[in-house]
């Protein structure tokens, strides 16, 4: 299925963008992405335990078995497909819980929708659904600044990067893809309980955006109107951001858009010194973030621009 794996892509995202995961569904069936956190919460619970080196071989075995259960399902599956569009077709239905293109548009227009009409509590409110920082810090520009890192980053990882690796493998690489971003969200983060357990599952999500990142973030200077602006505070701030991948795309956007985006920011009442990115840039505002959503979608359309090309 090599060869028609980027028109089910393209197929998935169609139907995510027309459809997202529609609620009742959720109701009824749930996600593919909790079911493999339920997995993944079962095994945090009962392998994460005892000295720091037991808890990194566990955590090295768990990212194992999630990724490389998630693909053997997913590979069954395909593999019970029939051949012709008709498999691609289902394939692309398969494969559509598992972009969130839709969800990801609609949380950050959730955003500037309060915010534009001066409602900073209401937009404070939505934000915090989308970013892990104390929302209750942030004024109307860290508000705008922080929905517009989160579509960036997330472009990327829920986006353009699940696409790229489903183009290349199908679904077992869509699969695999997921389970590994469910991984780091949920146990790839430096706390206490995770420092070593997640320590693995940190470093296969780094790998598995190292390419997708820098693609969602040459997308994204591509289809602005600013190209030279937004690829040379790629080249030039991308490294300046705490994650080897994030930085390139929020980079990009942060150049087509003329803002600045990182720089200090509140964590359970932690200041976290972060540099900024395109520090000349001025502060977003509701407006900016809807210019983000602007770009989103035309970086949407340049990626099935791409999976068309691809299916020849």
């Amino acid at each position: 299925m090599a060869h028609t794996a980027p028109a089910a892509m393209l197929a998935a995202l169609a139907i995510d963008a027309a459809l997202g995961w529609p609620a009742p569904l959720f109701d009824r069936i749930g996600h593919p992405v909790t079911w493999i956190g339920g997995l993944i919460s079962w095994l945090d619970r009962h392998a994460n335990r005892g000295t720091p080196a037991r808890q990194r071989l566990a955590g090295v075995g768990t990212a194992l078995l999630v990724i490389g259960l998630s693909a053997a399902v997913a590979w069954a599956v395909q593999a019970l497909l029939p051949t012709g569009w008709g498999g691609v077709l289902l394939a692309g239905v398969l494969a559509w819980p598992l972009v969130a293109a839709r969800s990801l548009h609609e949380h950050v227009a959730a955003v500037a929708t309060p915010l534009a009409r001066g409602d900073l509590t209401g937009a404070r409110k939505a934000v915090s659904m989308i970013v892990g920082r104390d929302p209750e810090k942030l004024d109307g520009a860290g508000v705008a600044r922080a929905s517009l890192e989160s579509l960036a980053e997330n472009a990327s990882d829920g986006v353009i990067a699940p696409l790229f690796w489903g183009a290349l493998f199908g679904l077992p690489g869509i699969a695999a893809y997921k389970a590994i971003n469910t991984l780091d969200s949920m146990i790839g983060h430096r706390t206490p309980r995770h420092e070593a357990f997640g320590w693995a599952s940190a470093r296969i999500d780094d790998l598995a955006n190292l390419i997708p990142a820098r693609l969602t973030g040459f997308m994204f200077a591509c289809v602005s109107a600013r190209p030279s602006a937004a690829l040379a505070c790629m080249w030039q701030d991308a490294s300046h951001h705490r994650s080897p991948n994030a930085g390139w795309p929020e980079a990009a956007m942060a150049g087509a858009l003329g803002i600045r985006l990182s720089g200090p920011r509140n964590y359970d009442n932690r200041i976290a010194n972060e540099p900024w990115i395109n520090a000349s840039g001025h502060d977003p505002d509701a407006t900016t973030i809807f210019a983000g959503l602007a770009l989103y979608r035309r970086a949407l359309t340049a990626g099935a621009v791409l999976l068309a090309l691809a299916m020849w």
